[in-house]
């Protein structure tokens, strides 16, 4: 089973066309899926677009009623899936953004090295469709620059990066035993890509890549990224990941 995840926030006006691209994508793909919705409290037609998808493909809607952000919200829909996931070591869960910078179809290609055998599969920026925001090219050069070894503890080329897929088994390893007061992602942003992957890379066999085009030619709404933000997040995380570990001490 596929777990296709989208962590959503007031994405009305893409949600639907992102939902219906899926559904085509893993039709022709020819392998049984479920869409995974996390609606973070959403104060748009998001609730009501959502409800009308469920008459249409299989599709389970999670919703908080105050937004806790996208991190937590990515945490809250992988937490669901391996609960309820029936086959953990050939189940996966994919993450994919409710905004449409990134195209259902590059699903396959990640389903595909998971198939091959890898745990983990991220997507590597190969290209952009599009004009991309400024301060998306000046984030990630100063994370490249000047965050190398925070993003070392995420070992693929392109740590920023949200849409991967996951085997649902490494998931239950570090979520099973973890409460809901202890989460593993405590950024948020694209920070939050690099300390999921960080959390969950020593419990992968292998961890493989497929590239991606960022498909800013059918964003339509400005982007929500926060550069400054997203640089204080992986300060963060370098101080926290560089402090010894308490068996150490």
């Amino acid at each position: 089973m596929i777990y296709v995840c989208i962590p959503t926030h007031n994405e009305a006006t893409t949600i639907g066309v992102l939902l219906w691209k899926t559904r085509k994508v893993l039709d022709e793909f020819d392998r049984p899926f479920q869409v995974v919705v996390h609606d973070d409290a959403s104060t748009d037609d998001t609730p009501e677009v959502l409800e009308r998808y469920k008459r249409t493909l299989p599709l389970t809607v999670l919703r908080s009623e105050r937004q806790l952000g996208y991190g937590a919200s990515m945490e809250t829909l992988l937490r669901h899936v391996q609960q309820v996931a029936p086959y953990p070591k050939r189940d996966c869960a994919v993450v994919i953004q409710g905004d449409f910078t990134e195209d259902p179809a590059d699903i396959v290609s990640l389903v595909k090295a998971l198939e091959g055998g890898a745990d983990i599969v991220a997507a590597q920026v190969t290209g952009e469709r599009g004009v991309t925001p400024r301060d998306v090219k000046i984030a990630r050069w100063v994370a490249s620059a000047f965050f190398r070894w925070v993003v070392a503890r995420a070992p693929v080329a392109d740590p920023l990066s949200g849409l991967r897929a996951y085997r649902v088994i490494v998931l239950k390893k570090v979520f099973r035993d973890r409460p809901l007061n202890d989460p593993l992602i405590r950024s948020d942003g694209w920070a939050a890509n690099v300390e999921l992957l960080g959390g969950l890379a020593p419990h992968a066999r292998r961890i493989a890549e497929a590239p991606l085009d960022l498909r800013y030619d059918l964003q339509v709404r400005p982007s929500r990224f926060k550069p400054g933000k997203t640089l204080l997040s992986l300060a963060r995380l370098r101080g926290l990941w560089s402090a010894p570990s308490p068996e150490a001490v």
